[in-house]
């Protein structure tokens, strides 16, 4: 098989997990004997953060036939900022709008050149340019990292509707799509969590115990804060602990009021602030909790990465895709919302060991349902049925 593989996001030095599954999708597909490219969108050059095998060609949508590179120009970056705090999908549409104008002449030689017999798309607005933009005959399944989305419009049920498939993260998702977009055939599709060999020891007396958090440094998403608050309130009485946050910054204001927040609570040699790193396993092992208070998720791959390595985990209950990925009292805890509930759940672990033994290996047990050989066999699969014009 030719396989396109789109992701008309950044690539280049970014970590986040799109791009993390896009090249794990990608390396195993060539690992099985398929032909993968990838179209991405990037205003640099570089290479990917994630390794990728080195048969893979990738192409540059921003970059276009001279050599030259396509720039979001400053005035609508400036009109999607002051746009996003009151709509997030509006300053969507923004970018939608300049790649519909600019990319599209692009990825038509891209696609000429290419010729795949399958394209594999996310986000929903790369899908929308190969369908609509460019009419291509070529079966597209369209796939989502986000969280349930409550509505659609024009431009993306066309999209939709006319995919061969679309893959959703969870089965929340599919339900709600069904019940919303009668006509589009929507699947659903975890991301591959890989199983370790060696687990962390949770069982281990140590010296110090840790609690940690992986994923990028985000207010509005992520919010690790909430982590350095519900811990210092328990810093005192708990002194050999300390809180690891792994993970790129997303606004430099709001790294500042991470460290200042650690300051402020006398937190210095117990809260760090680590960056990132391109060995998550050996970071995972070294834990004891997994702490995730993100405000939305779709299917978290640093949450079921720490789960799978054996860590309890602590979330919110209304936050999507986390709700159903950790099993109340089962696989960790989910509390209500808010600073005071996340620290009292913290308590329940770090006062436990043999809560924490026992959630932790329920926790691996639990995320063998999306083993990575299975989760591969299964795209591959899908990938014939569609290649061969089946629906």
């Amino acid at each position: 098989m030719k396989i396109l593989l789109s992701n008309l996001t950044k690539m280049v030095n970014h970590s986040d997990g799109v791009a993390k599954v896009v090249c794990a999708f990608a390396n195993e597909m060539v690992k099985r004997g398929h032909t993968v490219s990838i179209i991405h969108s990037d205003e640099q050059e570089g290479s990917f953060f994630f390794p990728l095998n080195k048969s893979i060609k990738t192409y540059n949508a921003k970059k276009s036939k001279d050599g030259s590179i396509i720039k979001f120009p400053f005035y609508l970056r400036a009109l999607r900022e002051v746009v996003r705090p009151f709509n997030k999908r509006n300053a969507q549409i923004i970018n939608r709008d300049f790649d519909e104008k600019k990319l599209v002449a692009n990825l038509k030689r891209y696609l000429e050149e290419i010729k795949p017999d399958i394209i594999v798309s996310c986000p929903i607005e790369s899908s929308i340019l190969f369908l609509r933009n460019l009419n291509t005959d070529i079966p597209v399944i369209t796939m989502s990292h986000g969280s349930q989305r409550d509505s659609f419009d024009e431009k993306e049920i066309y999209a939709l509707e006319n995919s061969v498939l679309y893959q959703v993260l969870l089965p929340s998702f599919e339900e709600h799509i069904k019940k919303i977009l009668p006509k589009v055939n929507v699947i659903t599709m975890g991301n591959a969590v890989p199983s370790f060999e060696v687990c962390a020891d949770l069982s281990k007396e140590k010296e110090q115990y840790k609690i940690i958090f992986v994923g990028r440094l985000s207010r509005g998403t992520k919010r690790p804060h909430i982590i350095i608050q519900a811990f210092a309130k328990l810093a005192q009485e708990y002194p050999n602990w300390i809180v690891e946050l792994w993970g790129a910054k997303e606004r430099p204001s709001y790294y500042e009021e991470l460290v200042q927040l650690i300051k402020s609570n006398r937190l210095g040699n117990r809260v760090f602030l680590k960056g990132t790193t391109n060995d998550v396993p050996s970071v995972l092992r070294q834990a004891d909790i997994f702490a995730f208070p993100s405000y939305w998720e779709g299917f978290s791959l640093a949450l079921t990465e720490g789960m799978s390595m054996g860590l309890p985990a602590i979330g919110f209950k209304n936050c999507p895709g986390t709700n159903e990925l950790i099993k109340d009292g089962v696989t960790g805890f989910l509390c209500d919302d808010g600073v005071e509930n996340f620290s009292n759940a913290l308590e329940k672990l770090i006062s436990n060991k043999e809560l924490r033994v026992k959630m932790g290996k329920a926790a691996t047990q639990d995320m063998k349902q999306y083993e990575t050989q299975t989760h591969w066999d299964k795209w591959e699969e899908i990938l014939r049925t569609y290649i061969n014009g089946n629906r």
